[in-house]
């Protein structure tokens, strides 16, 4: 038989559980929030990076773009991983989707016998690194929310001044690739060196401009542009491509929370009738006891 006590055990359990709910309900509805701003974020990074992979291919068709440091093509023995993770949790799969790609890459580059630098953007993926002891260069910790310009500046100066001094060979960038509210996709780009077959078919610039400064002195400071506008790039994708995550995360643990709600609805329901019915068969046993007495 049911009794008070279980009944108010699964009343606490209920207001428990709805206040969960409401909790997950507000992070979803945050989350949502968030995406449409990354989205506009994207969308409006997306030309500044076109027109500078524009100029550089018309640049390049007079002047031997070949010949730039962060183009020189070289025997890799030293390769850096840069892989973008969450600073916070909540967000279903998205963090173990892009460290499964991320460690394939370390496997793959450590079975050529090539040595890894790892630089980390997020404190999900440093812990995980920290955790299983593989050491990091560098971690980028508070920009996966909302990145900016200029975090991408500070990523790019690290890795460009370290890959033009040949400290290492190669760059890695992995990161998370923003197709749909529904899809997201953990994907690796080569960041450097960066390929001459870039800036190929490009059409040469209109003669009749005179340059200031030069054109291959455009190029020089152009293609640092360029490889910093890719980093910026994955950073907007991977910051979408989060908040889509936990949106999602958010919105199975509200329909989770409401199943659960109601079952112990039940449940309870079930027990308040069993202890009504109790109460009634021994009033109705009492009333025939003094009857026959």
């Amino acid at each position: 038989m049911a009794g008070s006590g279980q009944i108010r055990q699964l009343k606490r359990r209920i207001r428990s559980v709805k206040s969960t709910q409401k909790i997950t309900r507000a992070m979803e509805m945050i989350a949502a929030s968030r995406i449409v701003r990354a989205q506009a974020r994207v969308r409006a990074a997306r030309p500044y990076a076109e027109q500078i992979h524009e100029v550089i291919k018309g640049l390049a068709v007079s002047n031997d773009v070949r010949r730039h440091p962060l183009l020189q093509q070289r025997d890799v023995k030293r390769t850096a991983v840069v892989v973008n993770t969450s600073d916070r949790g909540l967000a279903g799969a998205y963090n173990a989707n892009i460290l499964k790609v991320a460690e394939r890459t370390i496997a793959q580059e450590r079975e050529l016998g090539r040595e890894i630098e790892l630089y980390v953007v997020g404190k999900k993926g440093a812990g995980y690194f920290r955790y299983r002891g593989q050491p990091i260069a560098q971690v980028w910790e508070g920009i996966s929310d909302a990145p900016t310009v200029d975090n991408a500046l500070g990523i790019c100066e690290v890795l460009m001044e370290r890959f033009a001094k040949e400290e290492f060979d190669r760059v890695w960038l992995v990161y998370t690739d923003f197709k749909s509210s529904l899809t997201q996709s953990p994907v690796r780009h080569e960041l450097l060196p960066v390929k001459p077959t870039e800036f190929e078919k490009g059409e040469e610039l209109n003669p009749e401009f005179i340059y200031e400064p030069s054109q291959a002195e455009m190029l020089e400071r152009l293609v640092p542009r360029y490889v910093e506008s890719k980093v910026f790039h994955g950073l907007l994708e991977s910051s979408a491509s989060e908040h889509a995550a936990r949106q999602r995360a958010m919105k199975s643990a509200t329909d989770n929370a409401k199943e659960v709600s109601e079952s112990l609805s039940r449940v309870m329901n079930q027990a308040r009738q069993e202890q009504i019915t109790t109460e009634i068969s021994e009033i109705v046993g009492g009333a025939e006891a003094l009857g026959s007495g």
